[in-house]
């Protein structure tokens, strides 16, 4: 069985919502980070990043000014290394199973975040993560990885999905 699962999709078809469901029943066997979106008055005002110890930082933000852009967004590269990069490090060390959200176009700016991926899925440690549907030559190197399971969720098949990671943790880990 692979030990990377990488969800991928278009924006709003629920690949963090999913992570957020299958972490919320693994306790303290998972470590690492998942993204949510900074909103203020109902417009989307940026990303925040969020380990799942409770720690964390603005990723990128519209009123950041960065050399790093995607997007009207300005990327916070410190924050992501201090706080993201040493929660994947950490999960890789101390925890059953390495959670990652999101392998994007933004944490792809930090060379040390594409290192710690490469270290983290070649290391046969379990990870559960989601990755950019678009074209990109990093991005897709991963995904061609013969230890990666990538799957594509749409609004159809979430739960058929959730269904499927939660049959893979139970089958790795024998219970959760």
């Amino acid at each position: 069985m692979k030990q990377v699962y990488l969800l991928t999709g278009k924006p709003g078809t629920g690949k963090t919502s999913l992570i957020k469901q299958v972490v919320a029943r693994l306790g303290d066997k998972a470590g690492g980070f998942y993204t949510e979106e900074i909103r203020t008055q109902g417009l989307r005002k940026g990303f925040r990043l969020v380990t799942l110890d409770g720690q964390d930082a603005i990723l990128a933000h519209i009123d950041i000014h960065s050399p790093y852009q995607v997007s009207k967004y300005g990327v916070d590269i410190d924050s992501l290394d201090r706080i993201g990069v040493s929660a994947l490090r950490q999960a890789a060390q101390q925890c059953d199973i390495v959670v990652v959200d999101e392998i994007g176009k933004m944490e792809l700016l930090s060379a040390n975040f594409r290192e710690v991926i490469l270290q983290i899925v070649d290391s046969g440690k379990k990870v559960l993560g989601t990755i950019m549907l678009n074209a990109n030559p990093w991005a897709d190197a991963i995904k061609q990885k013969p230890q990666v399971n990538l799957i594509t969720v749409t609004r159809t098949n979430y739960h058929q999905v959730l269904e499927g990671l939660l049959e893979w943790l139970e089958a790795e880990m024998g219970g959760f």
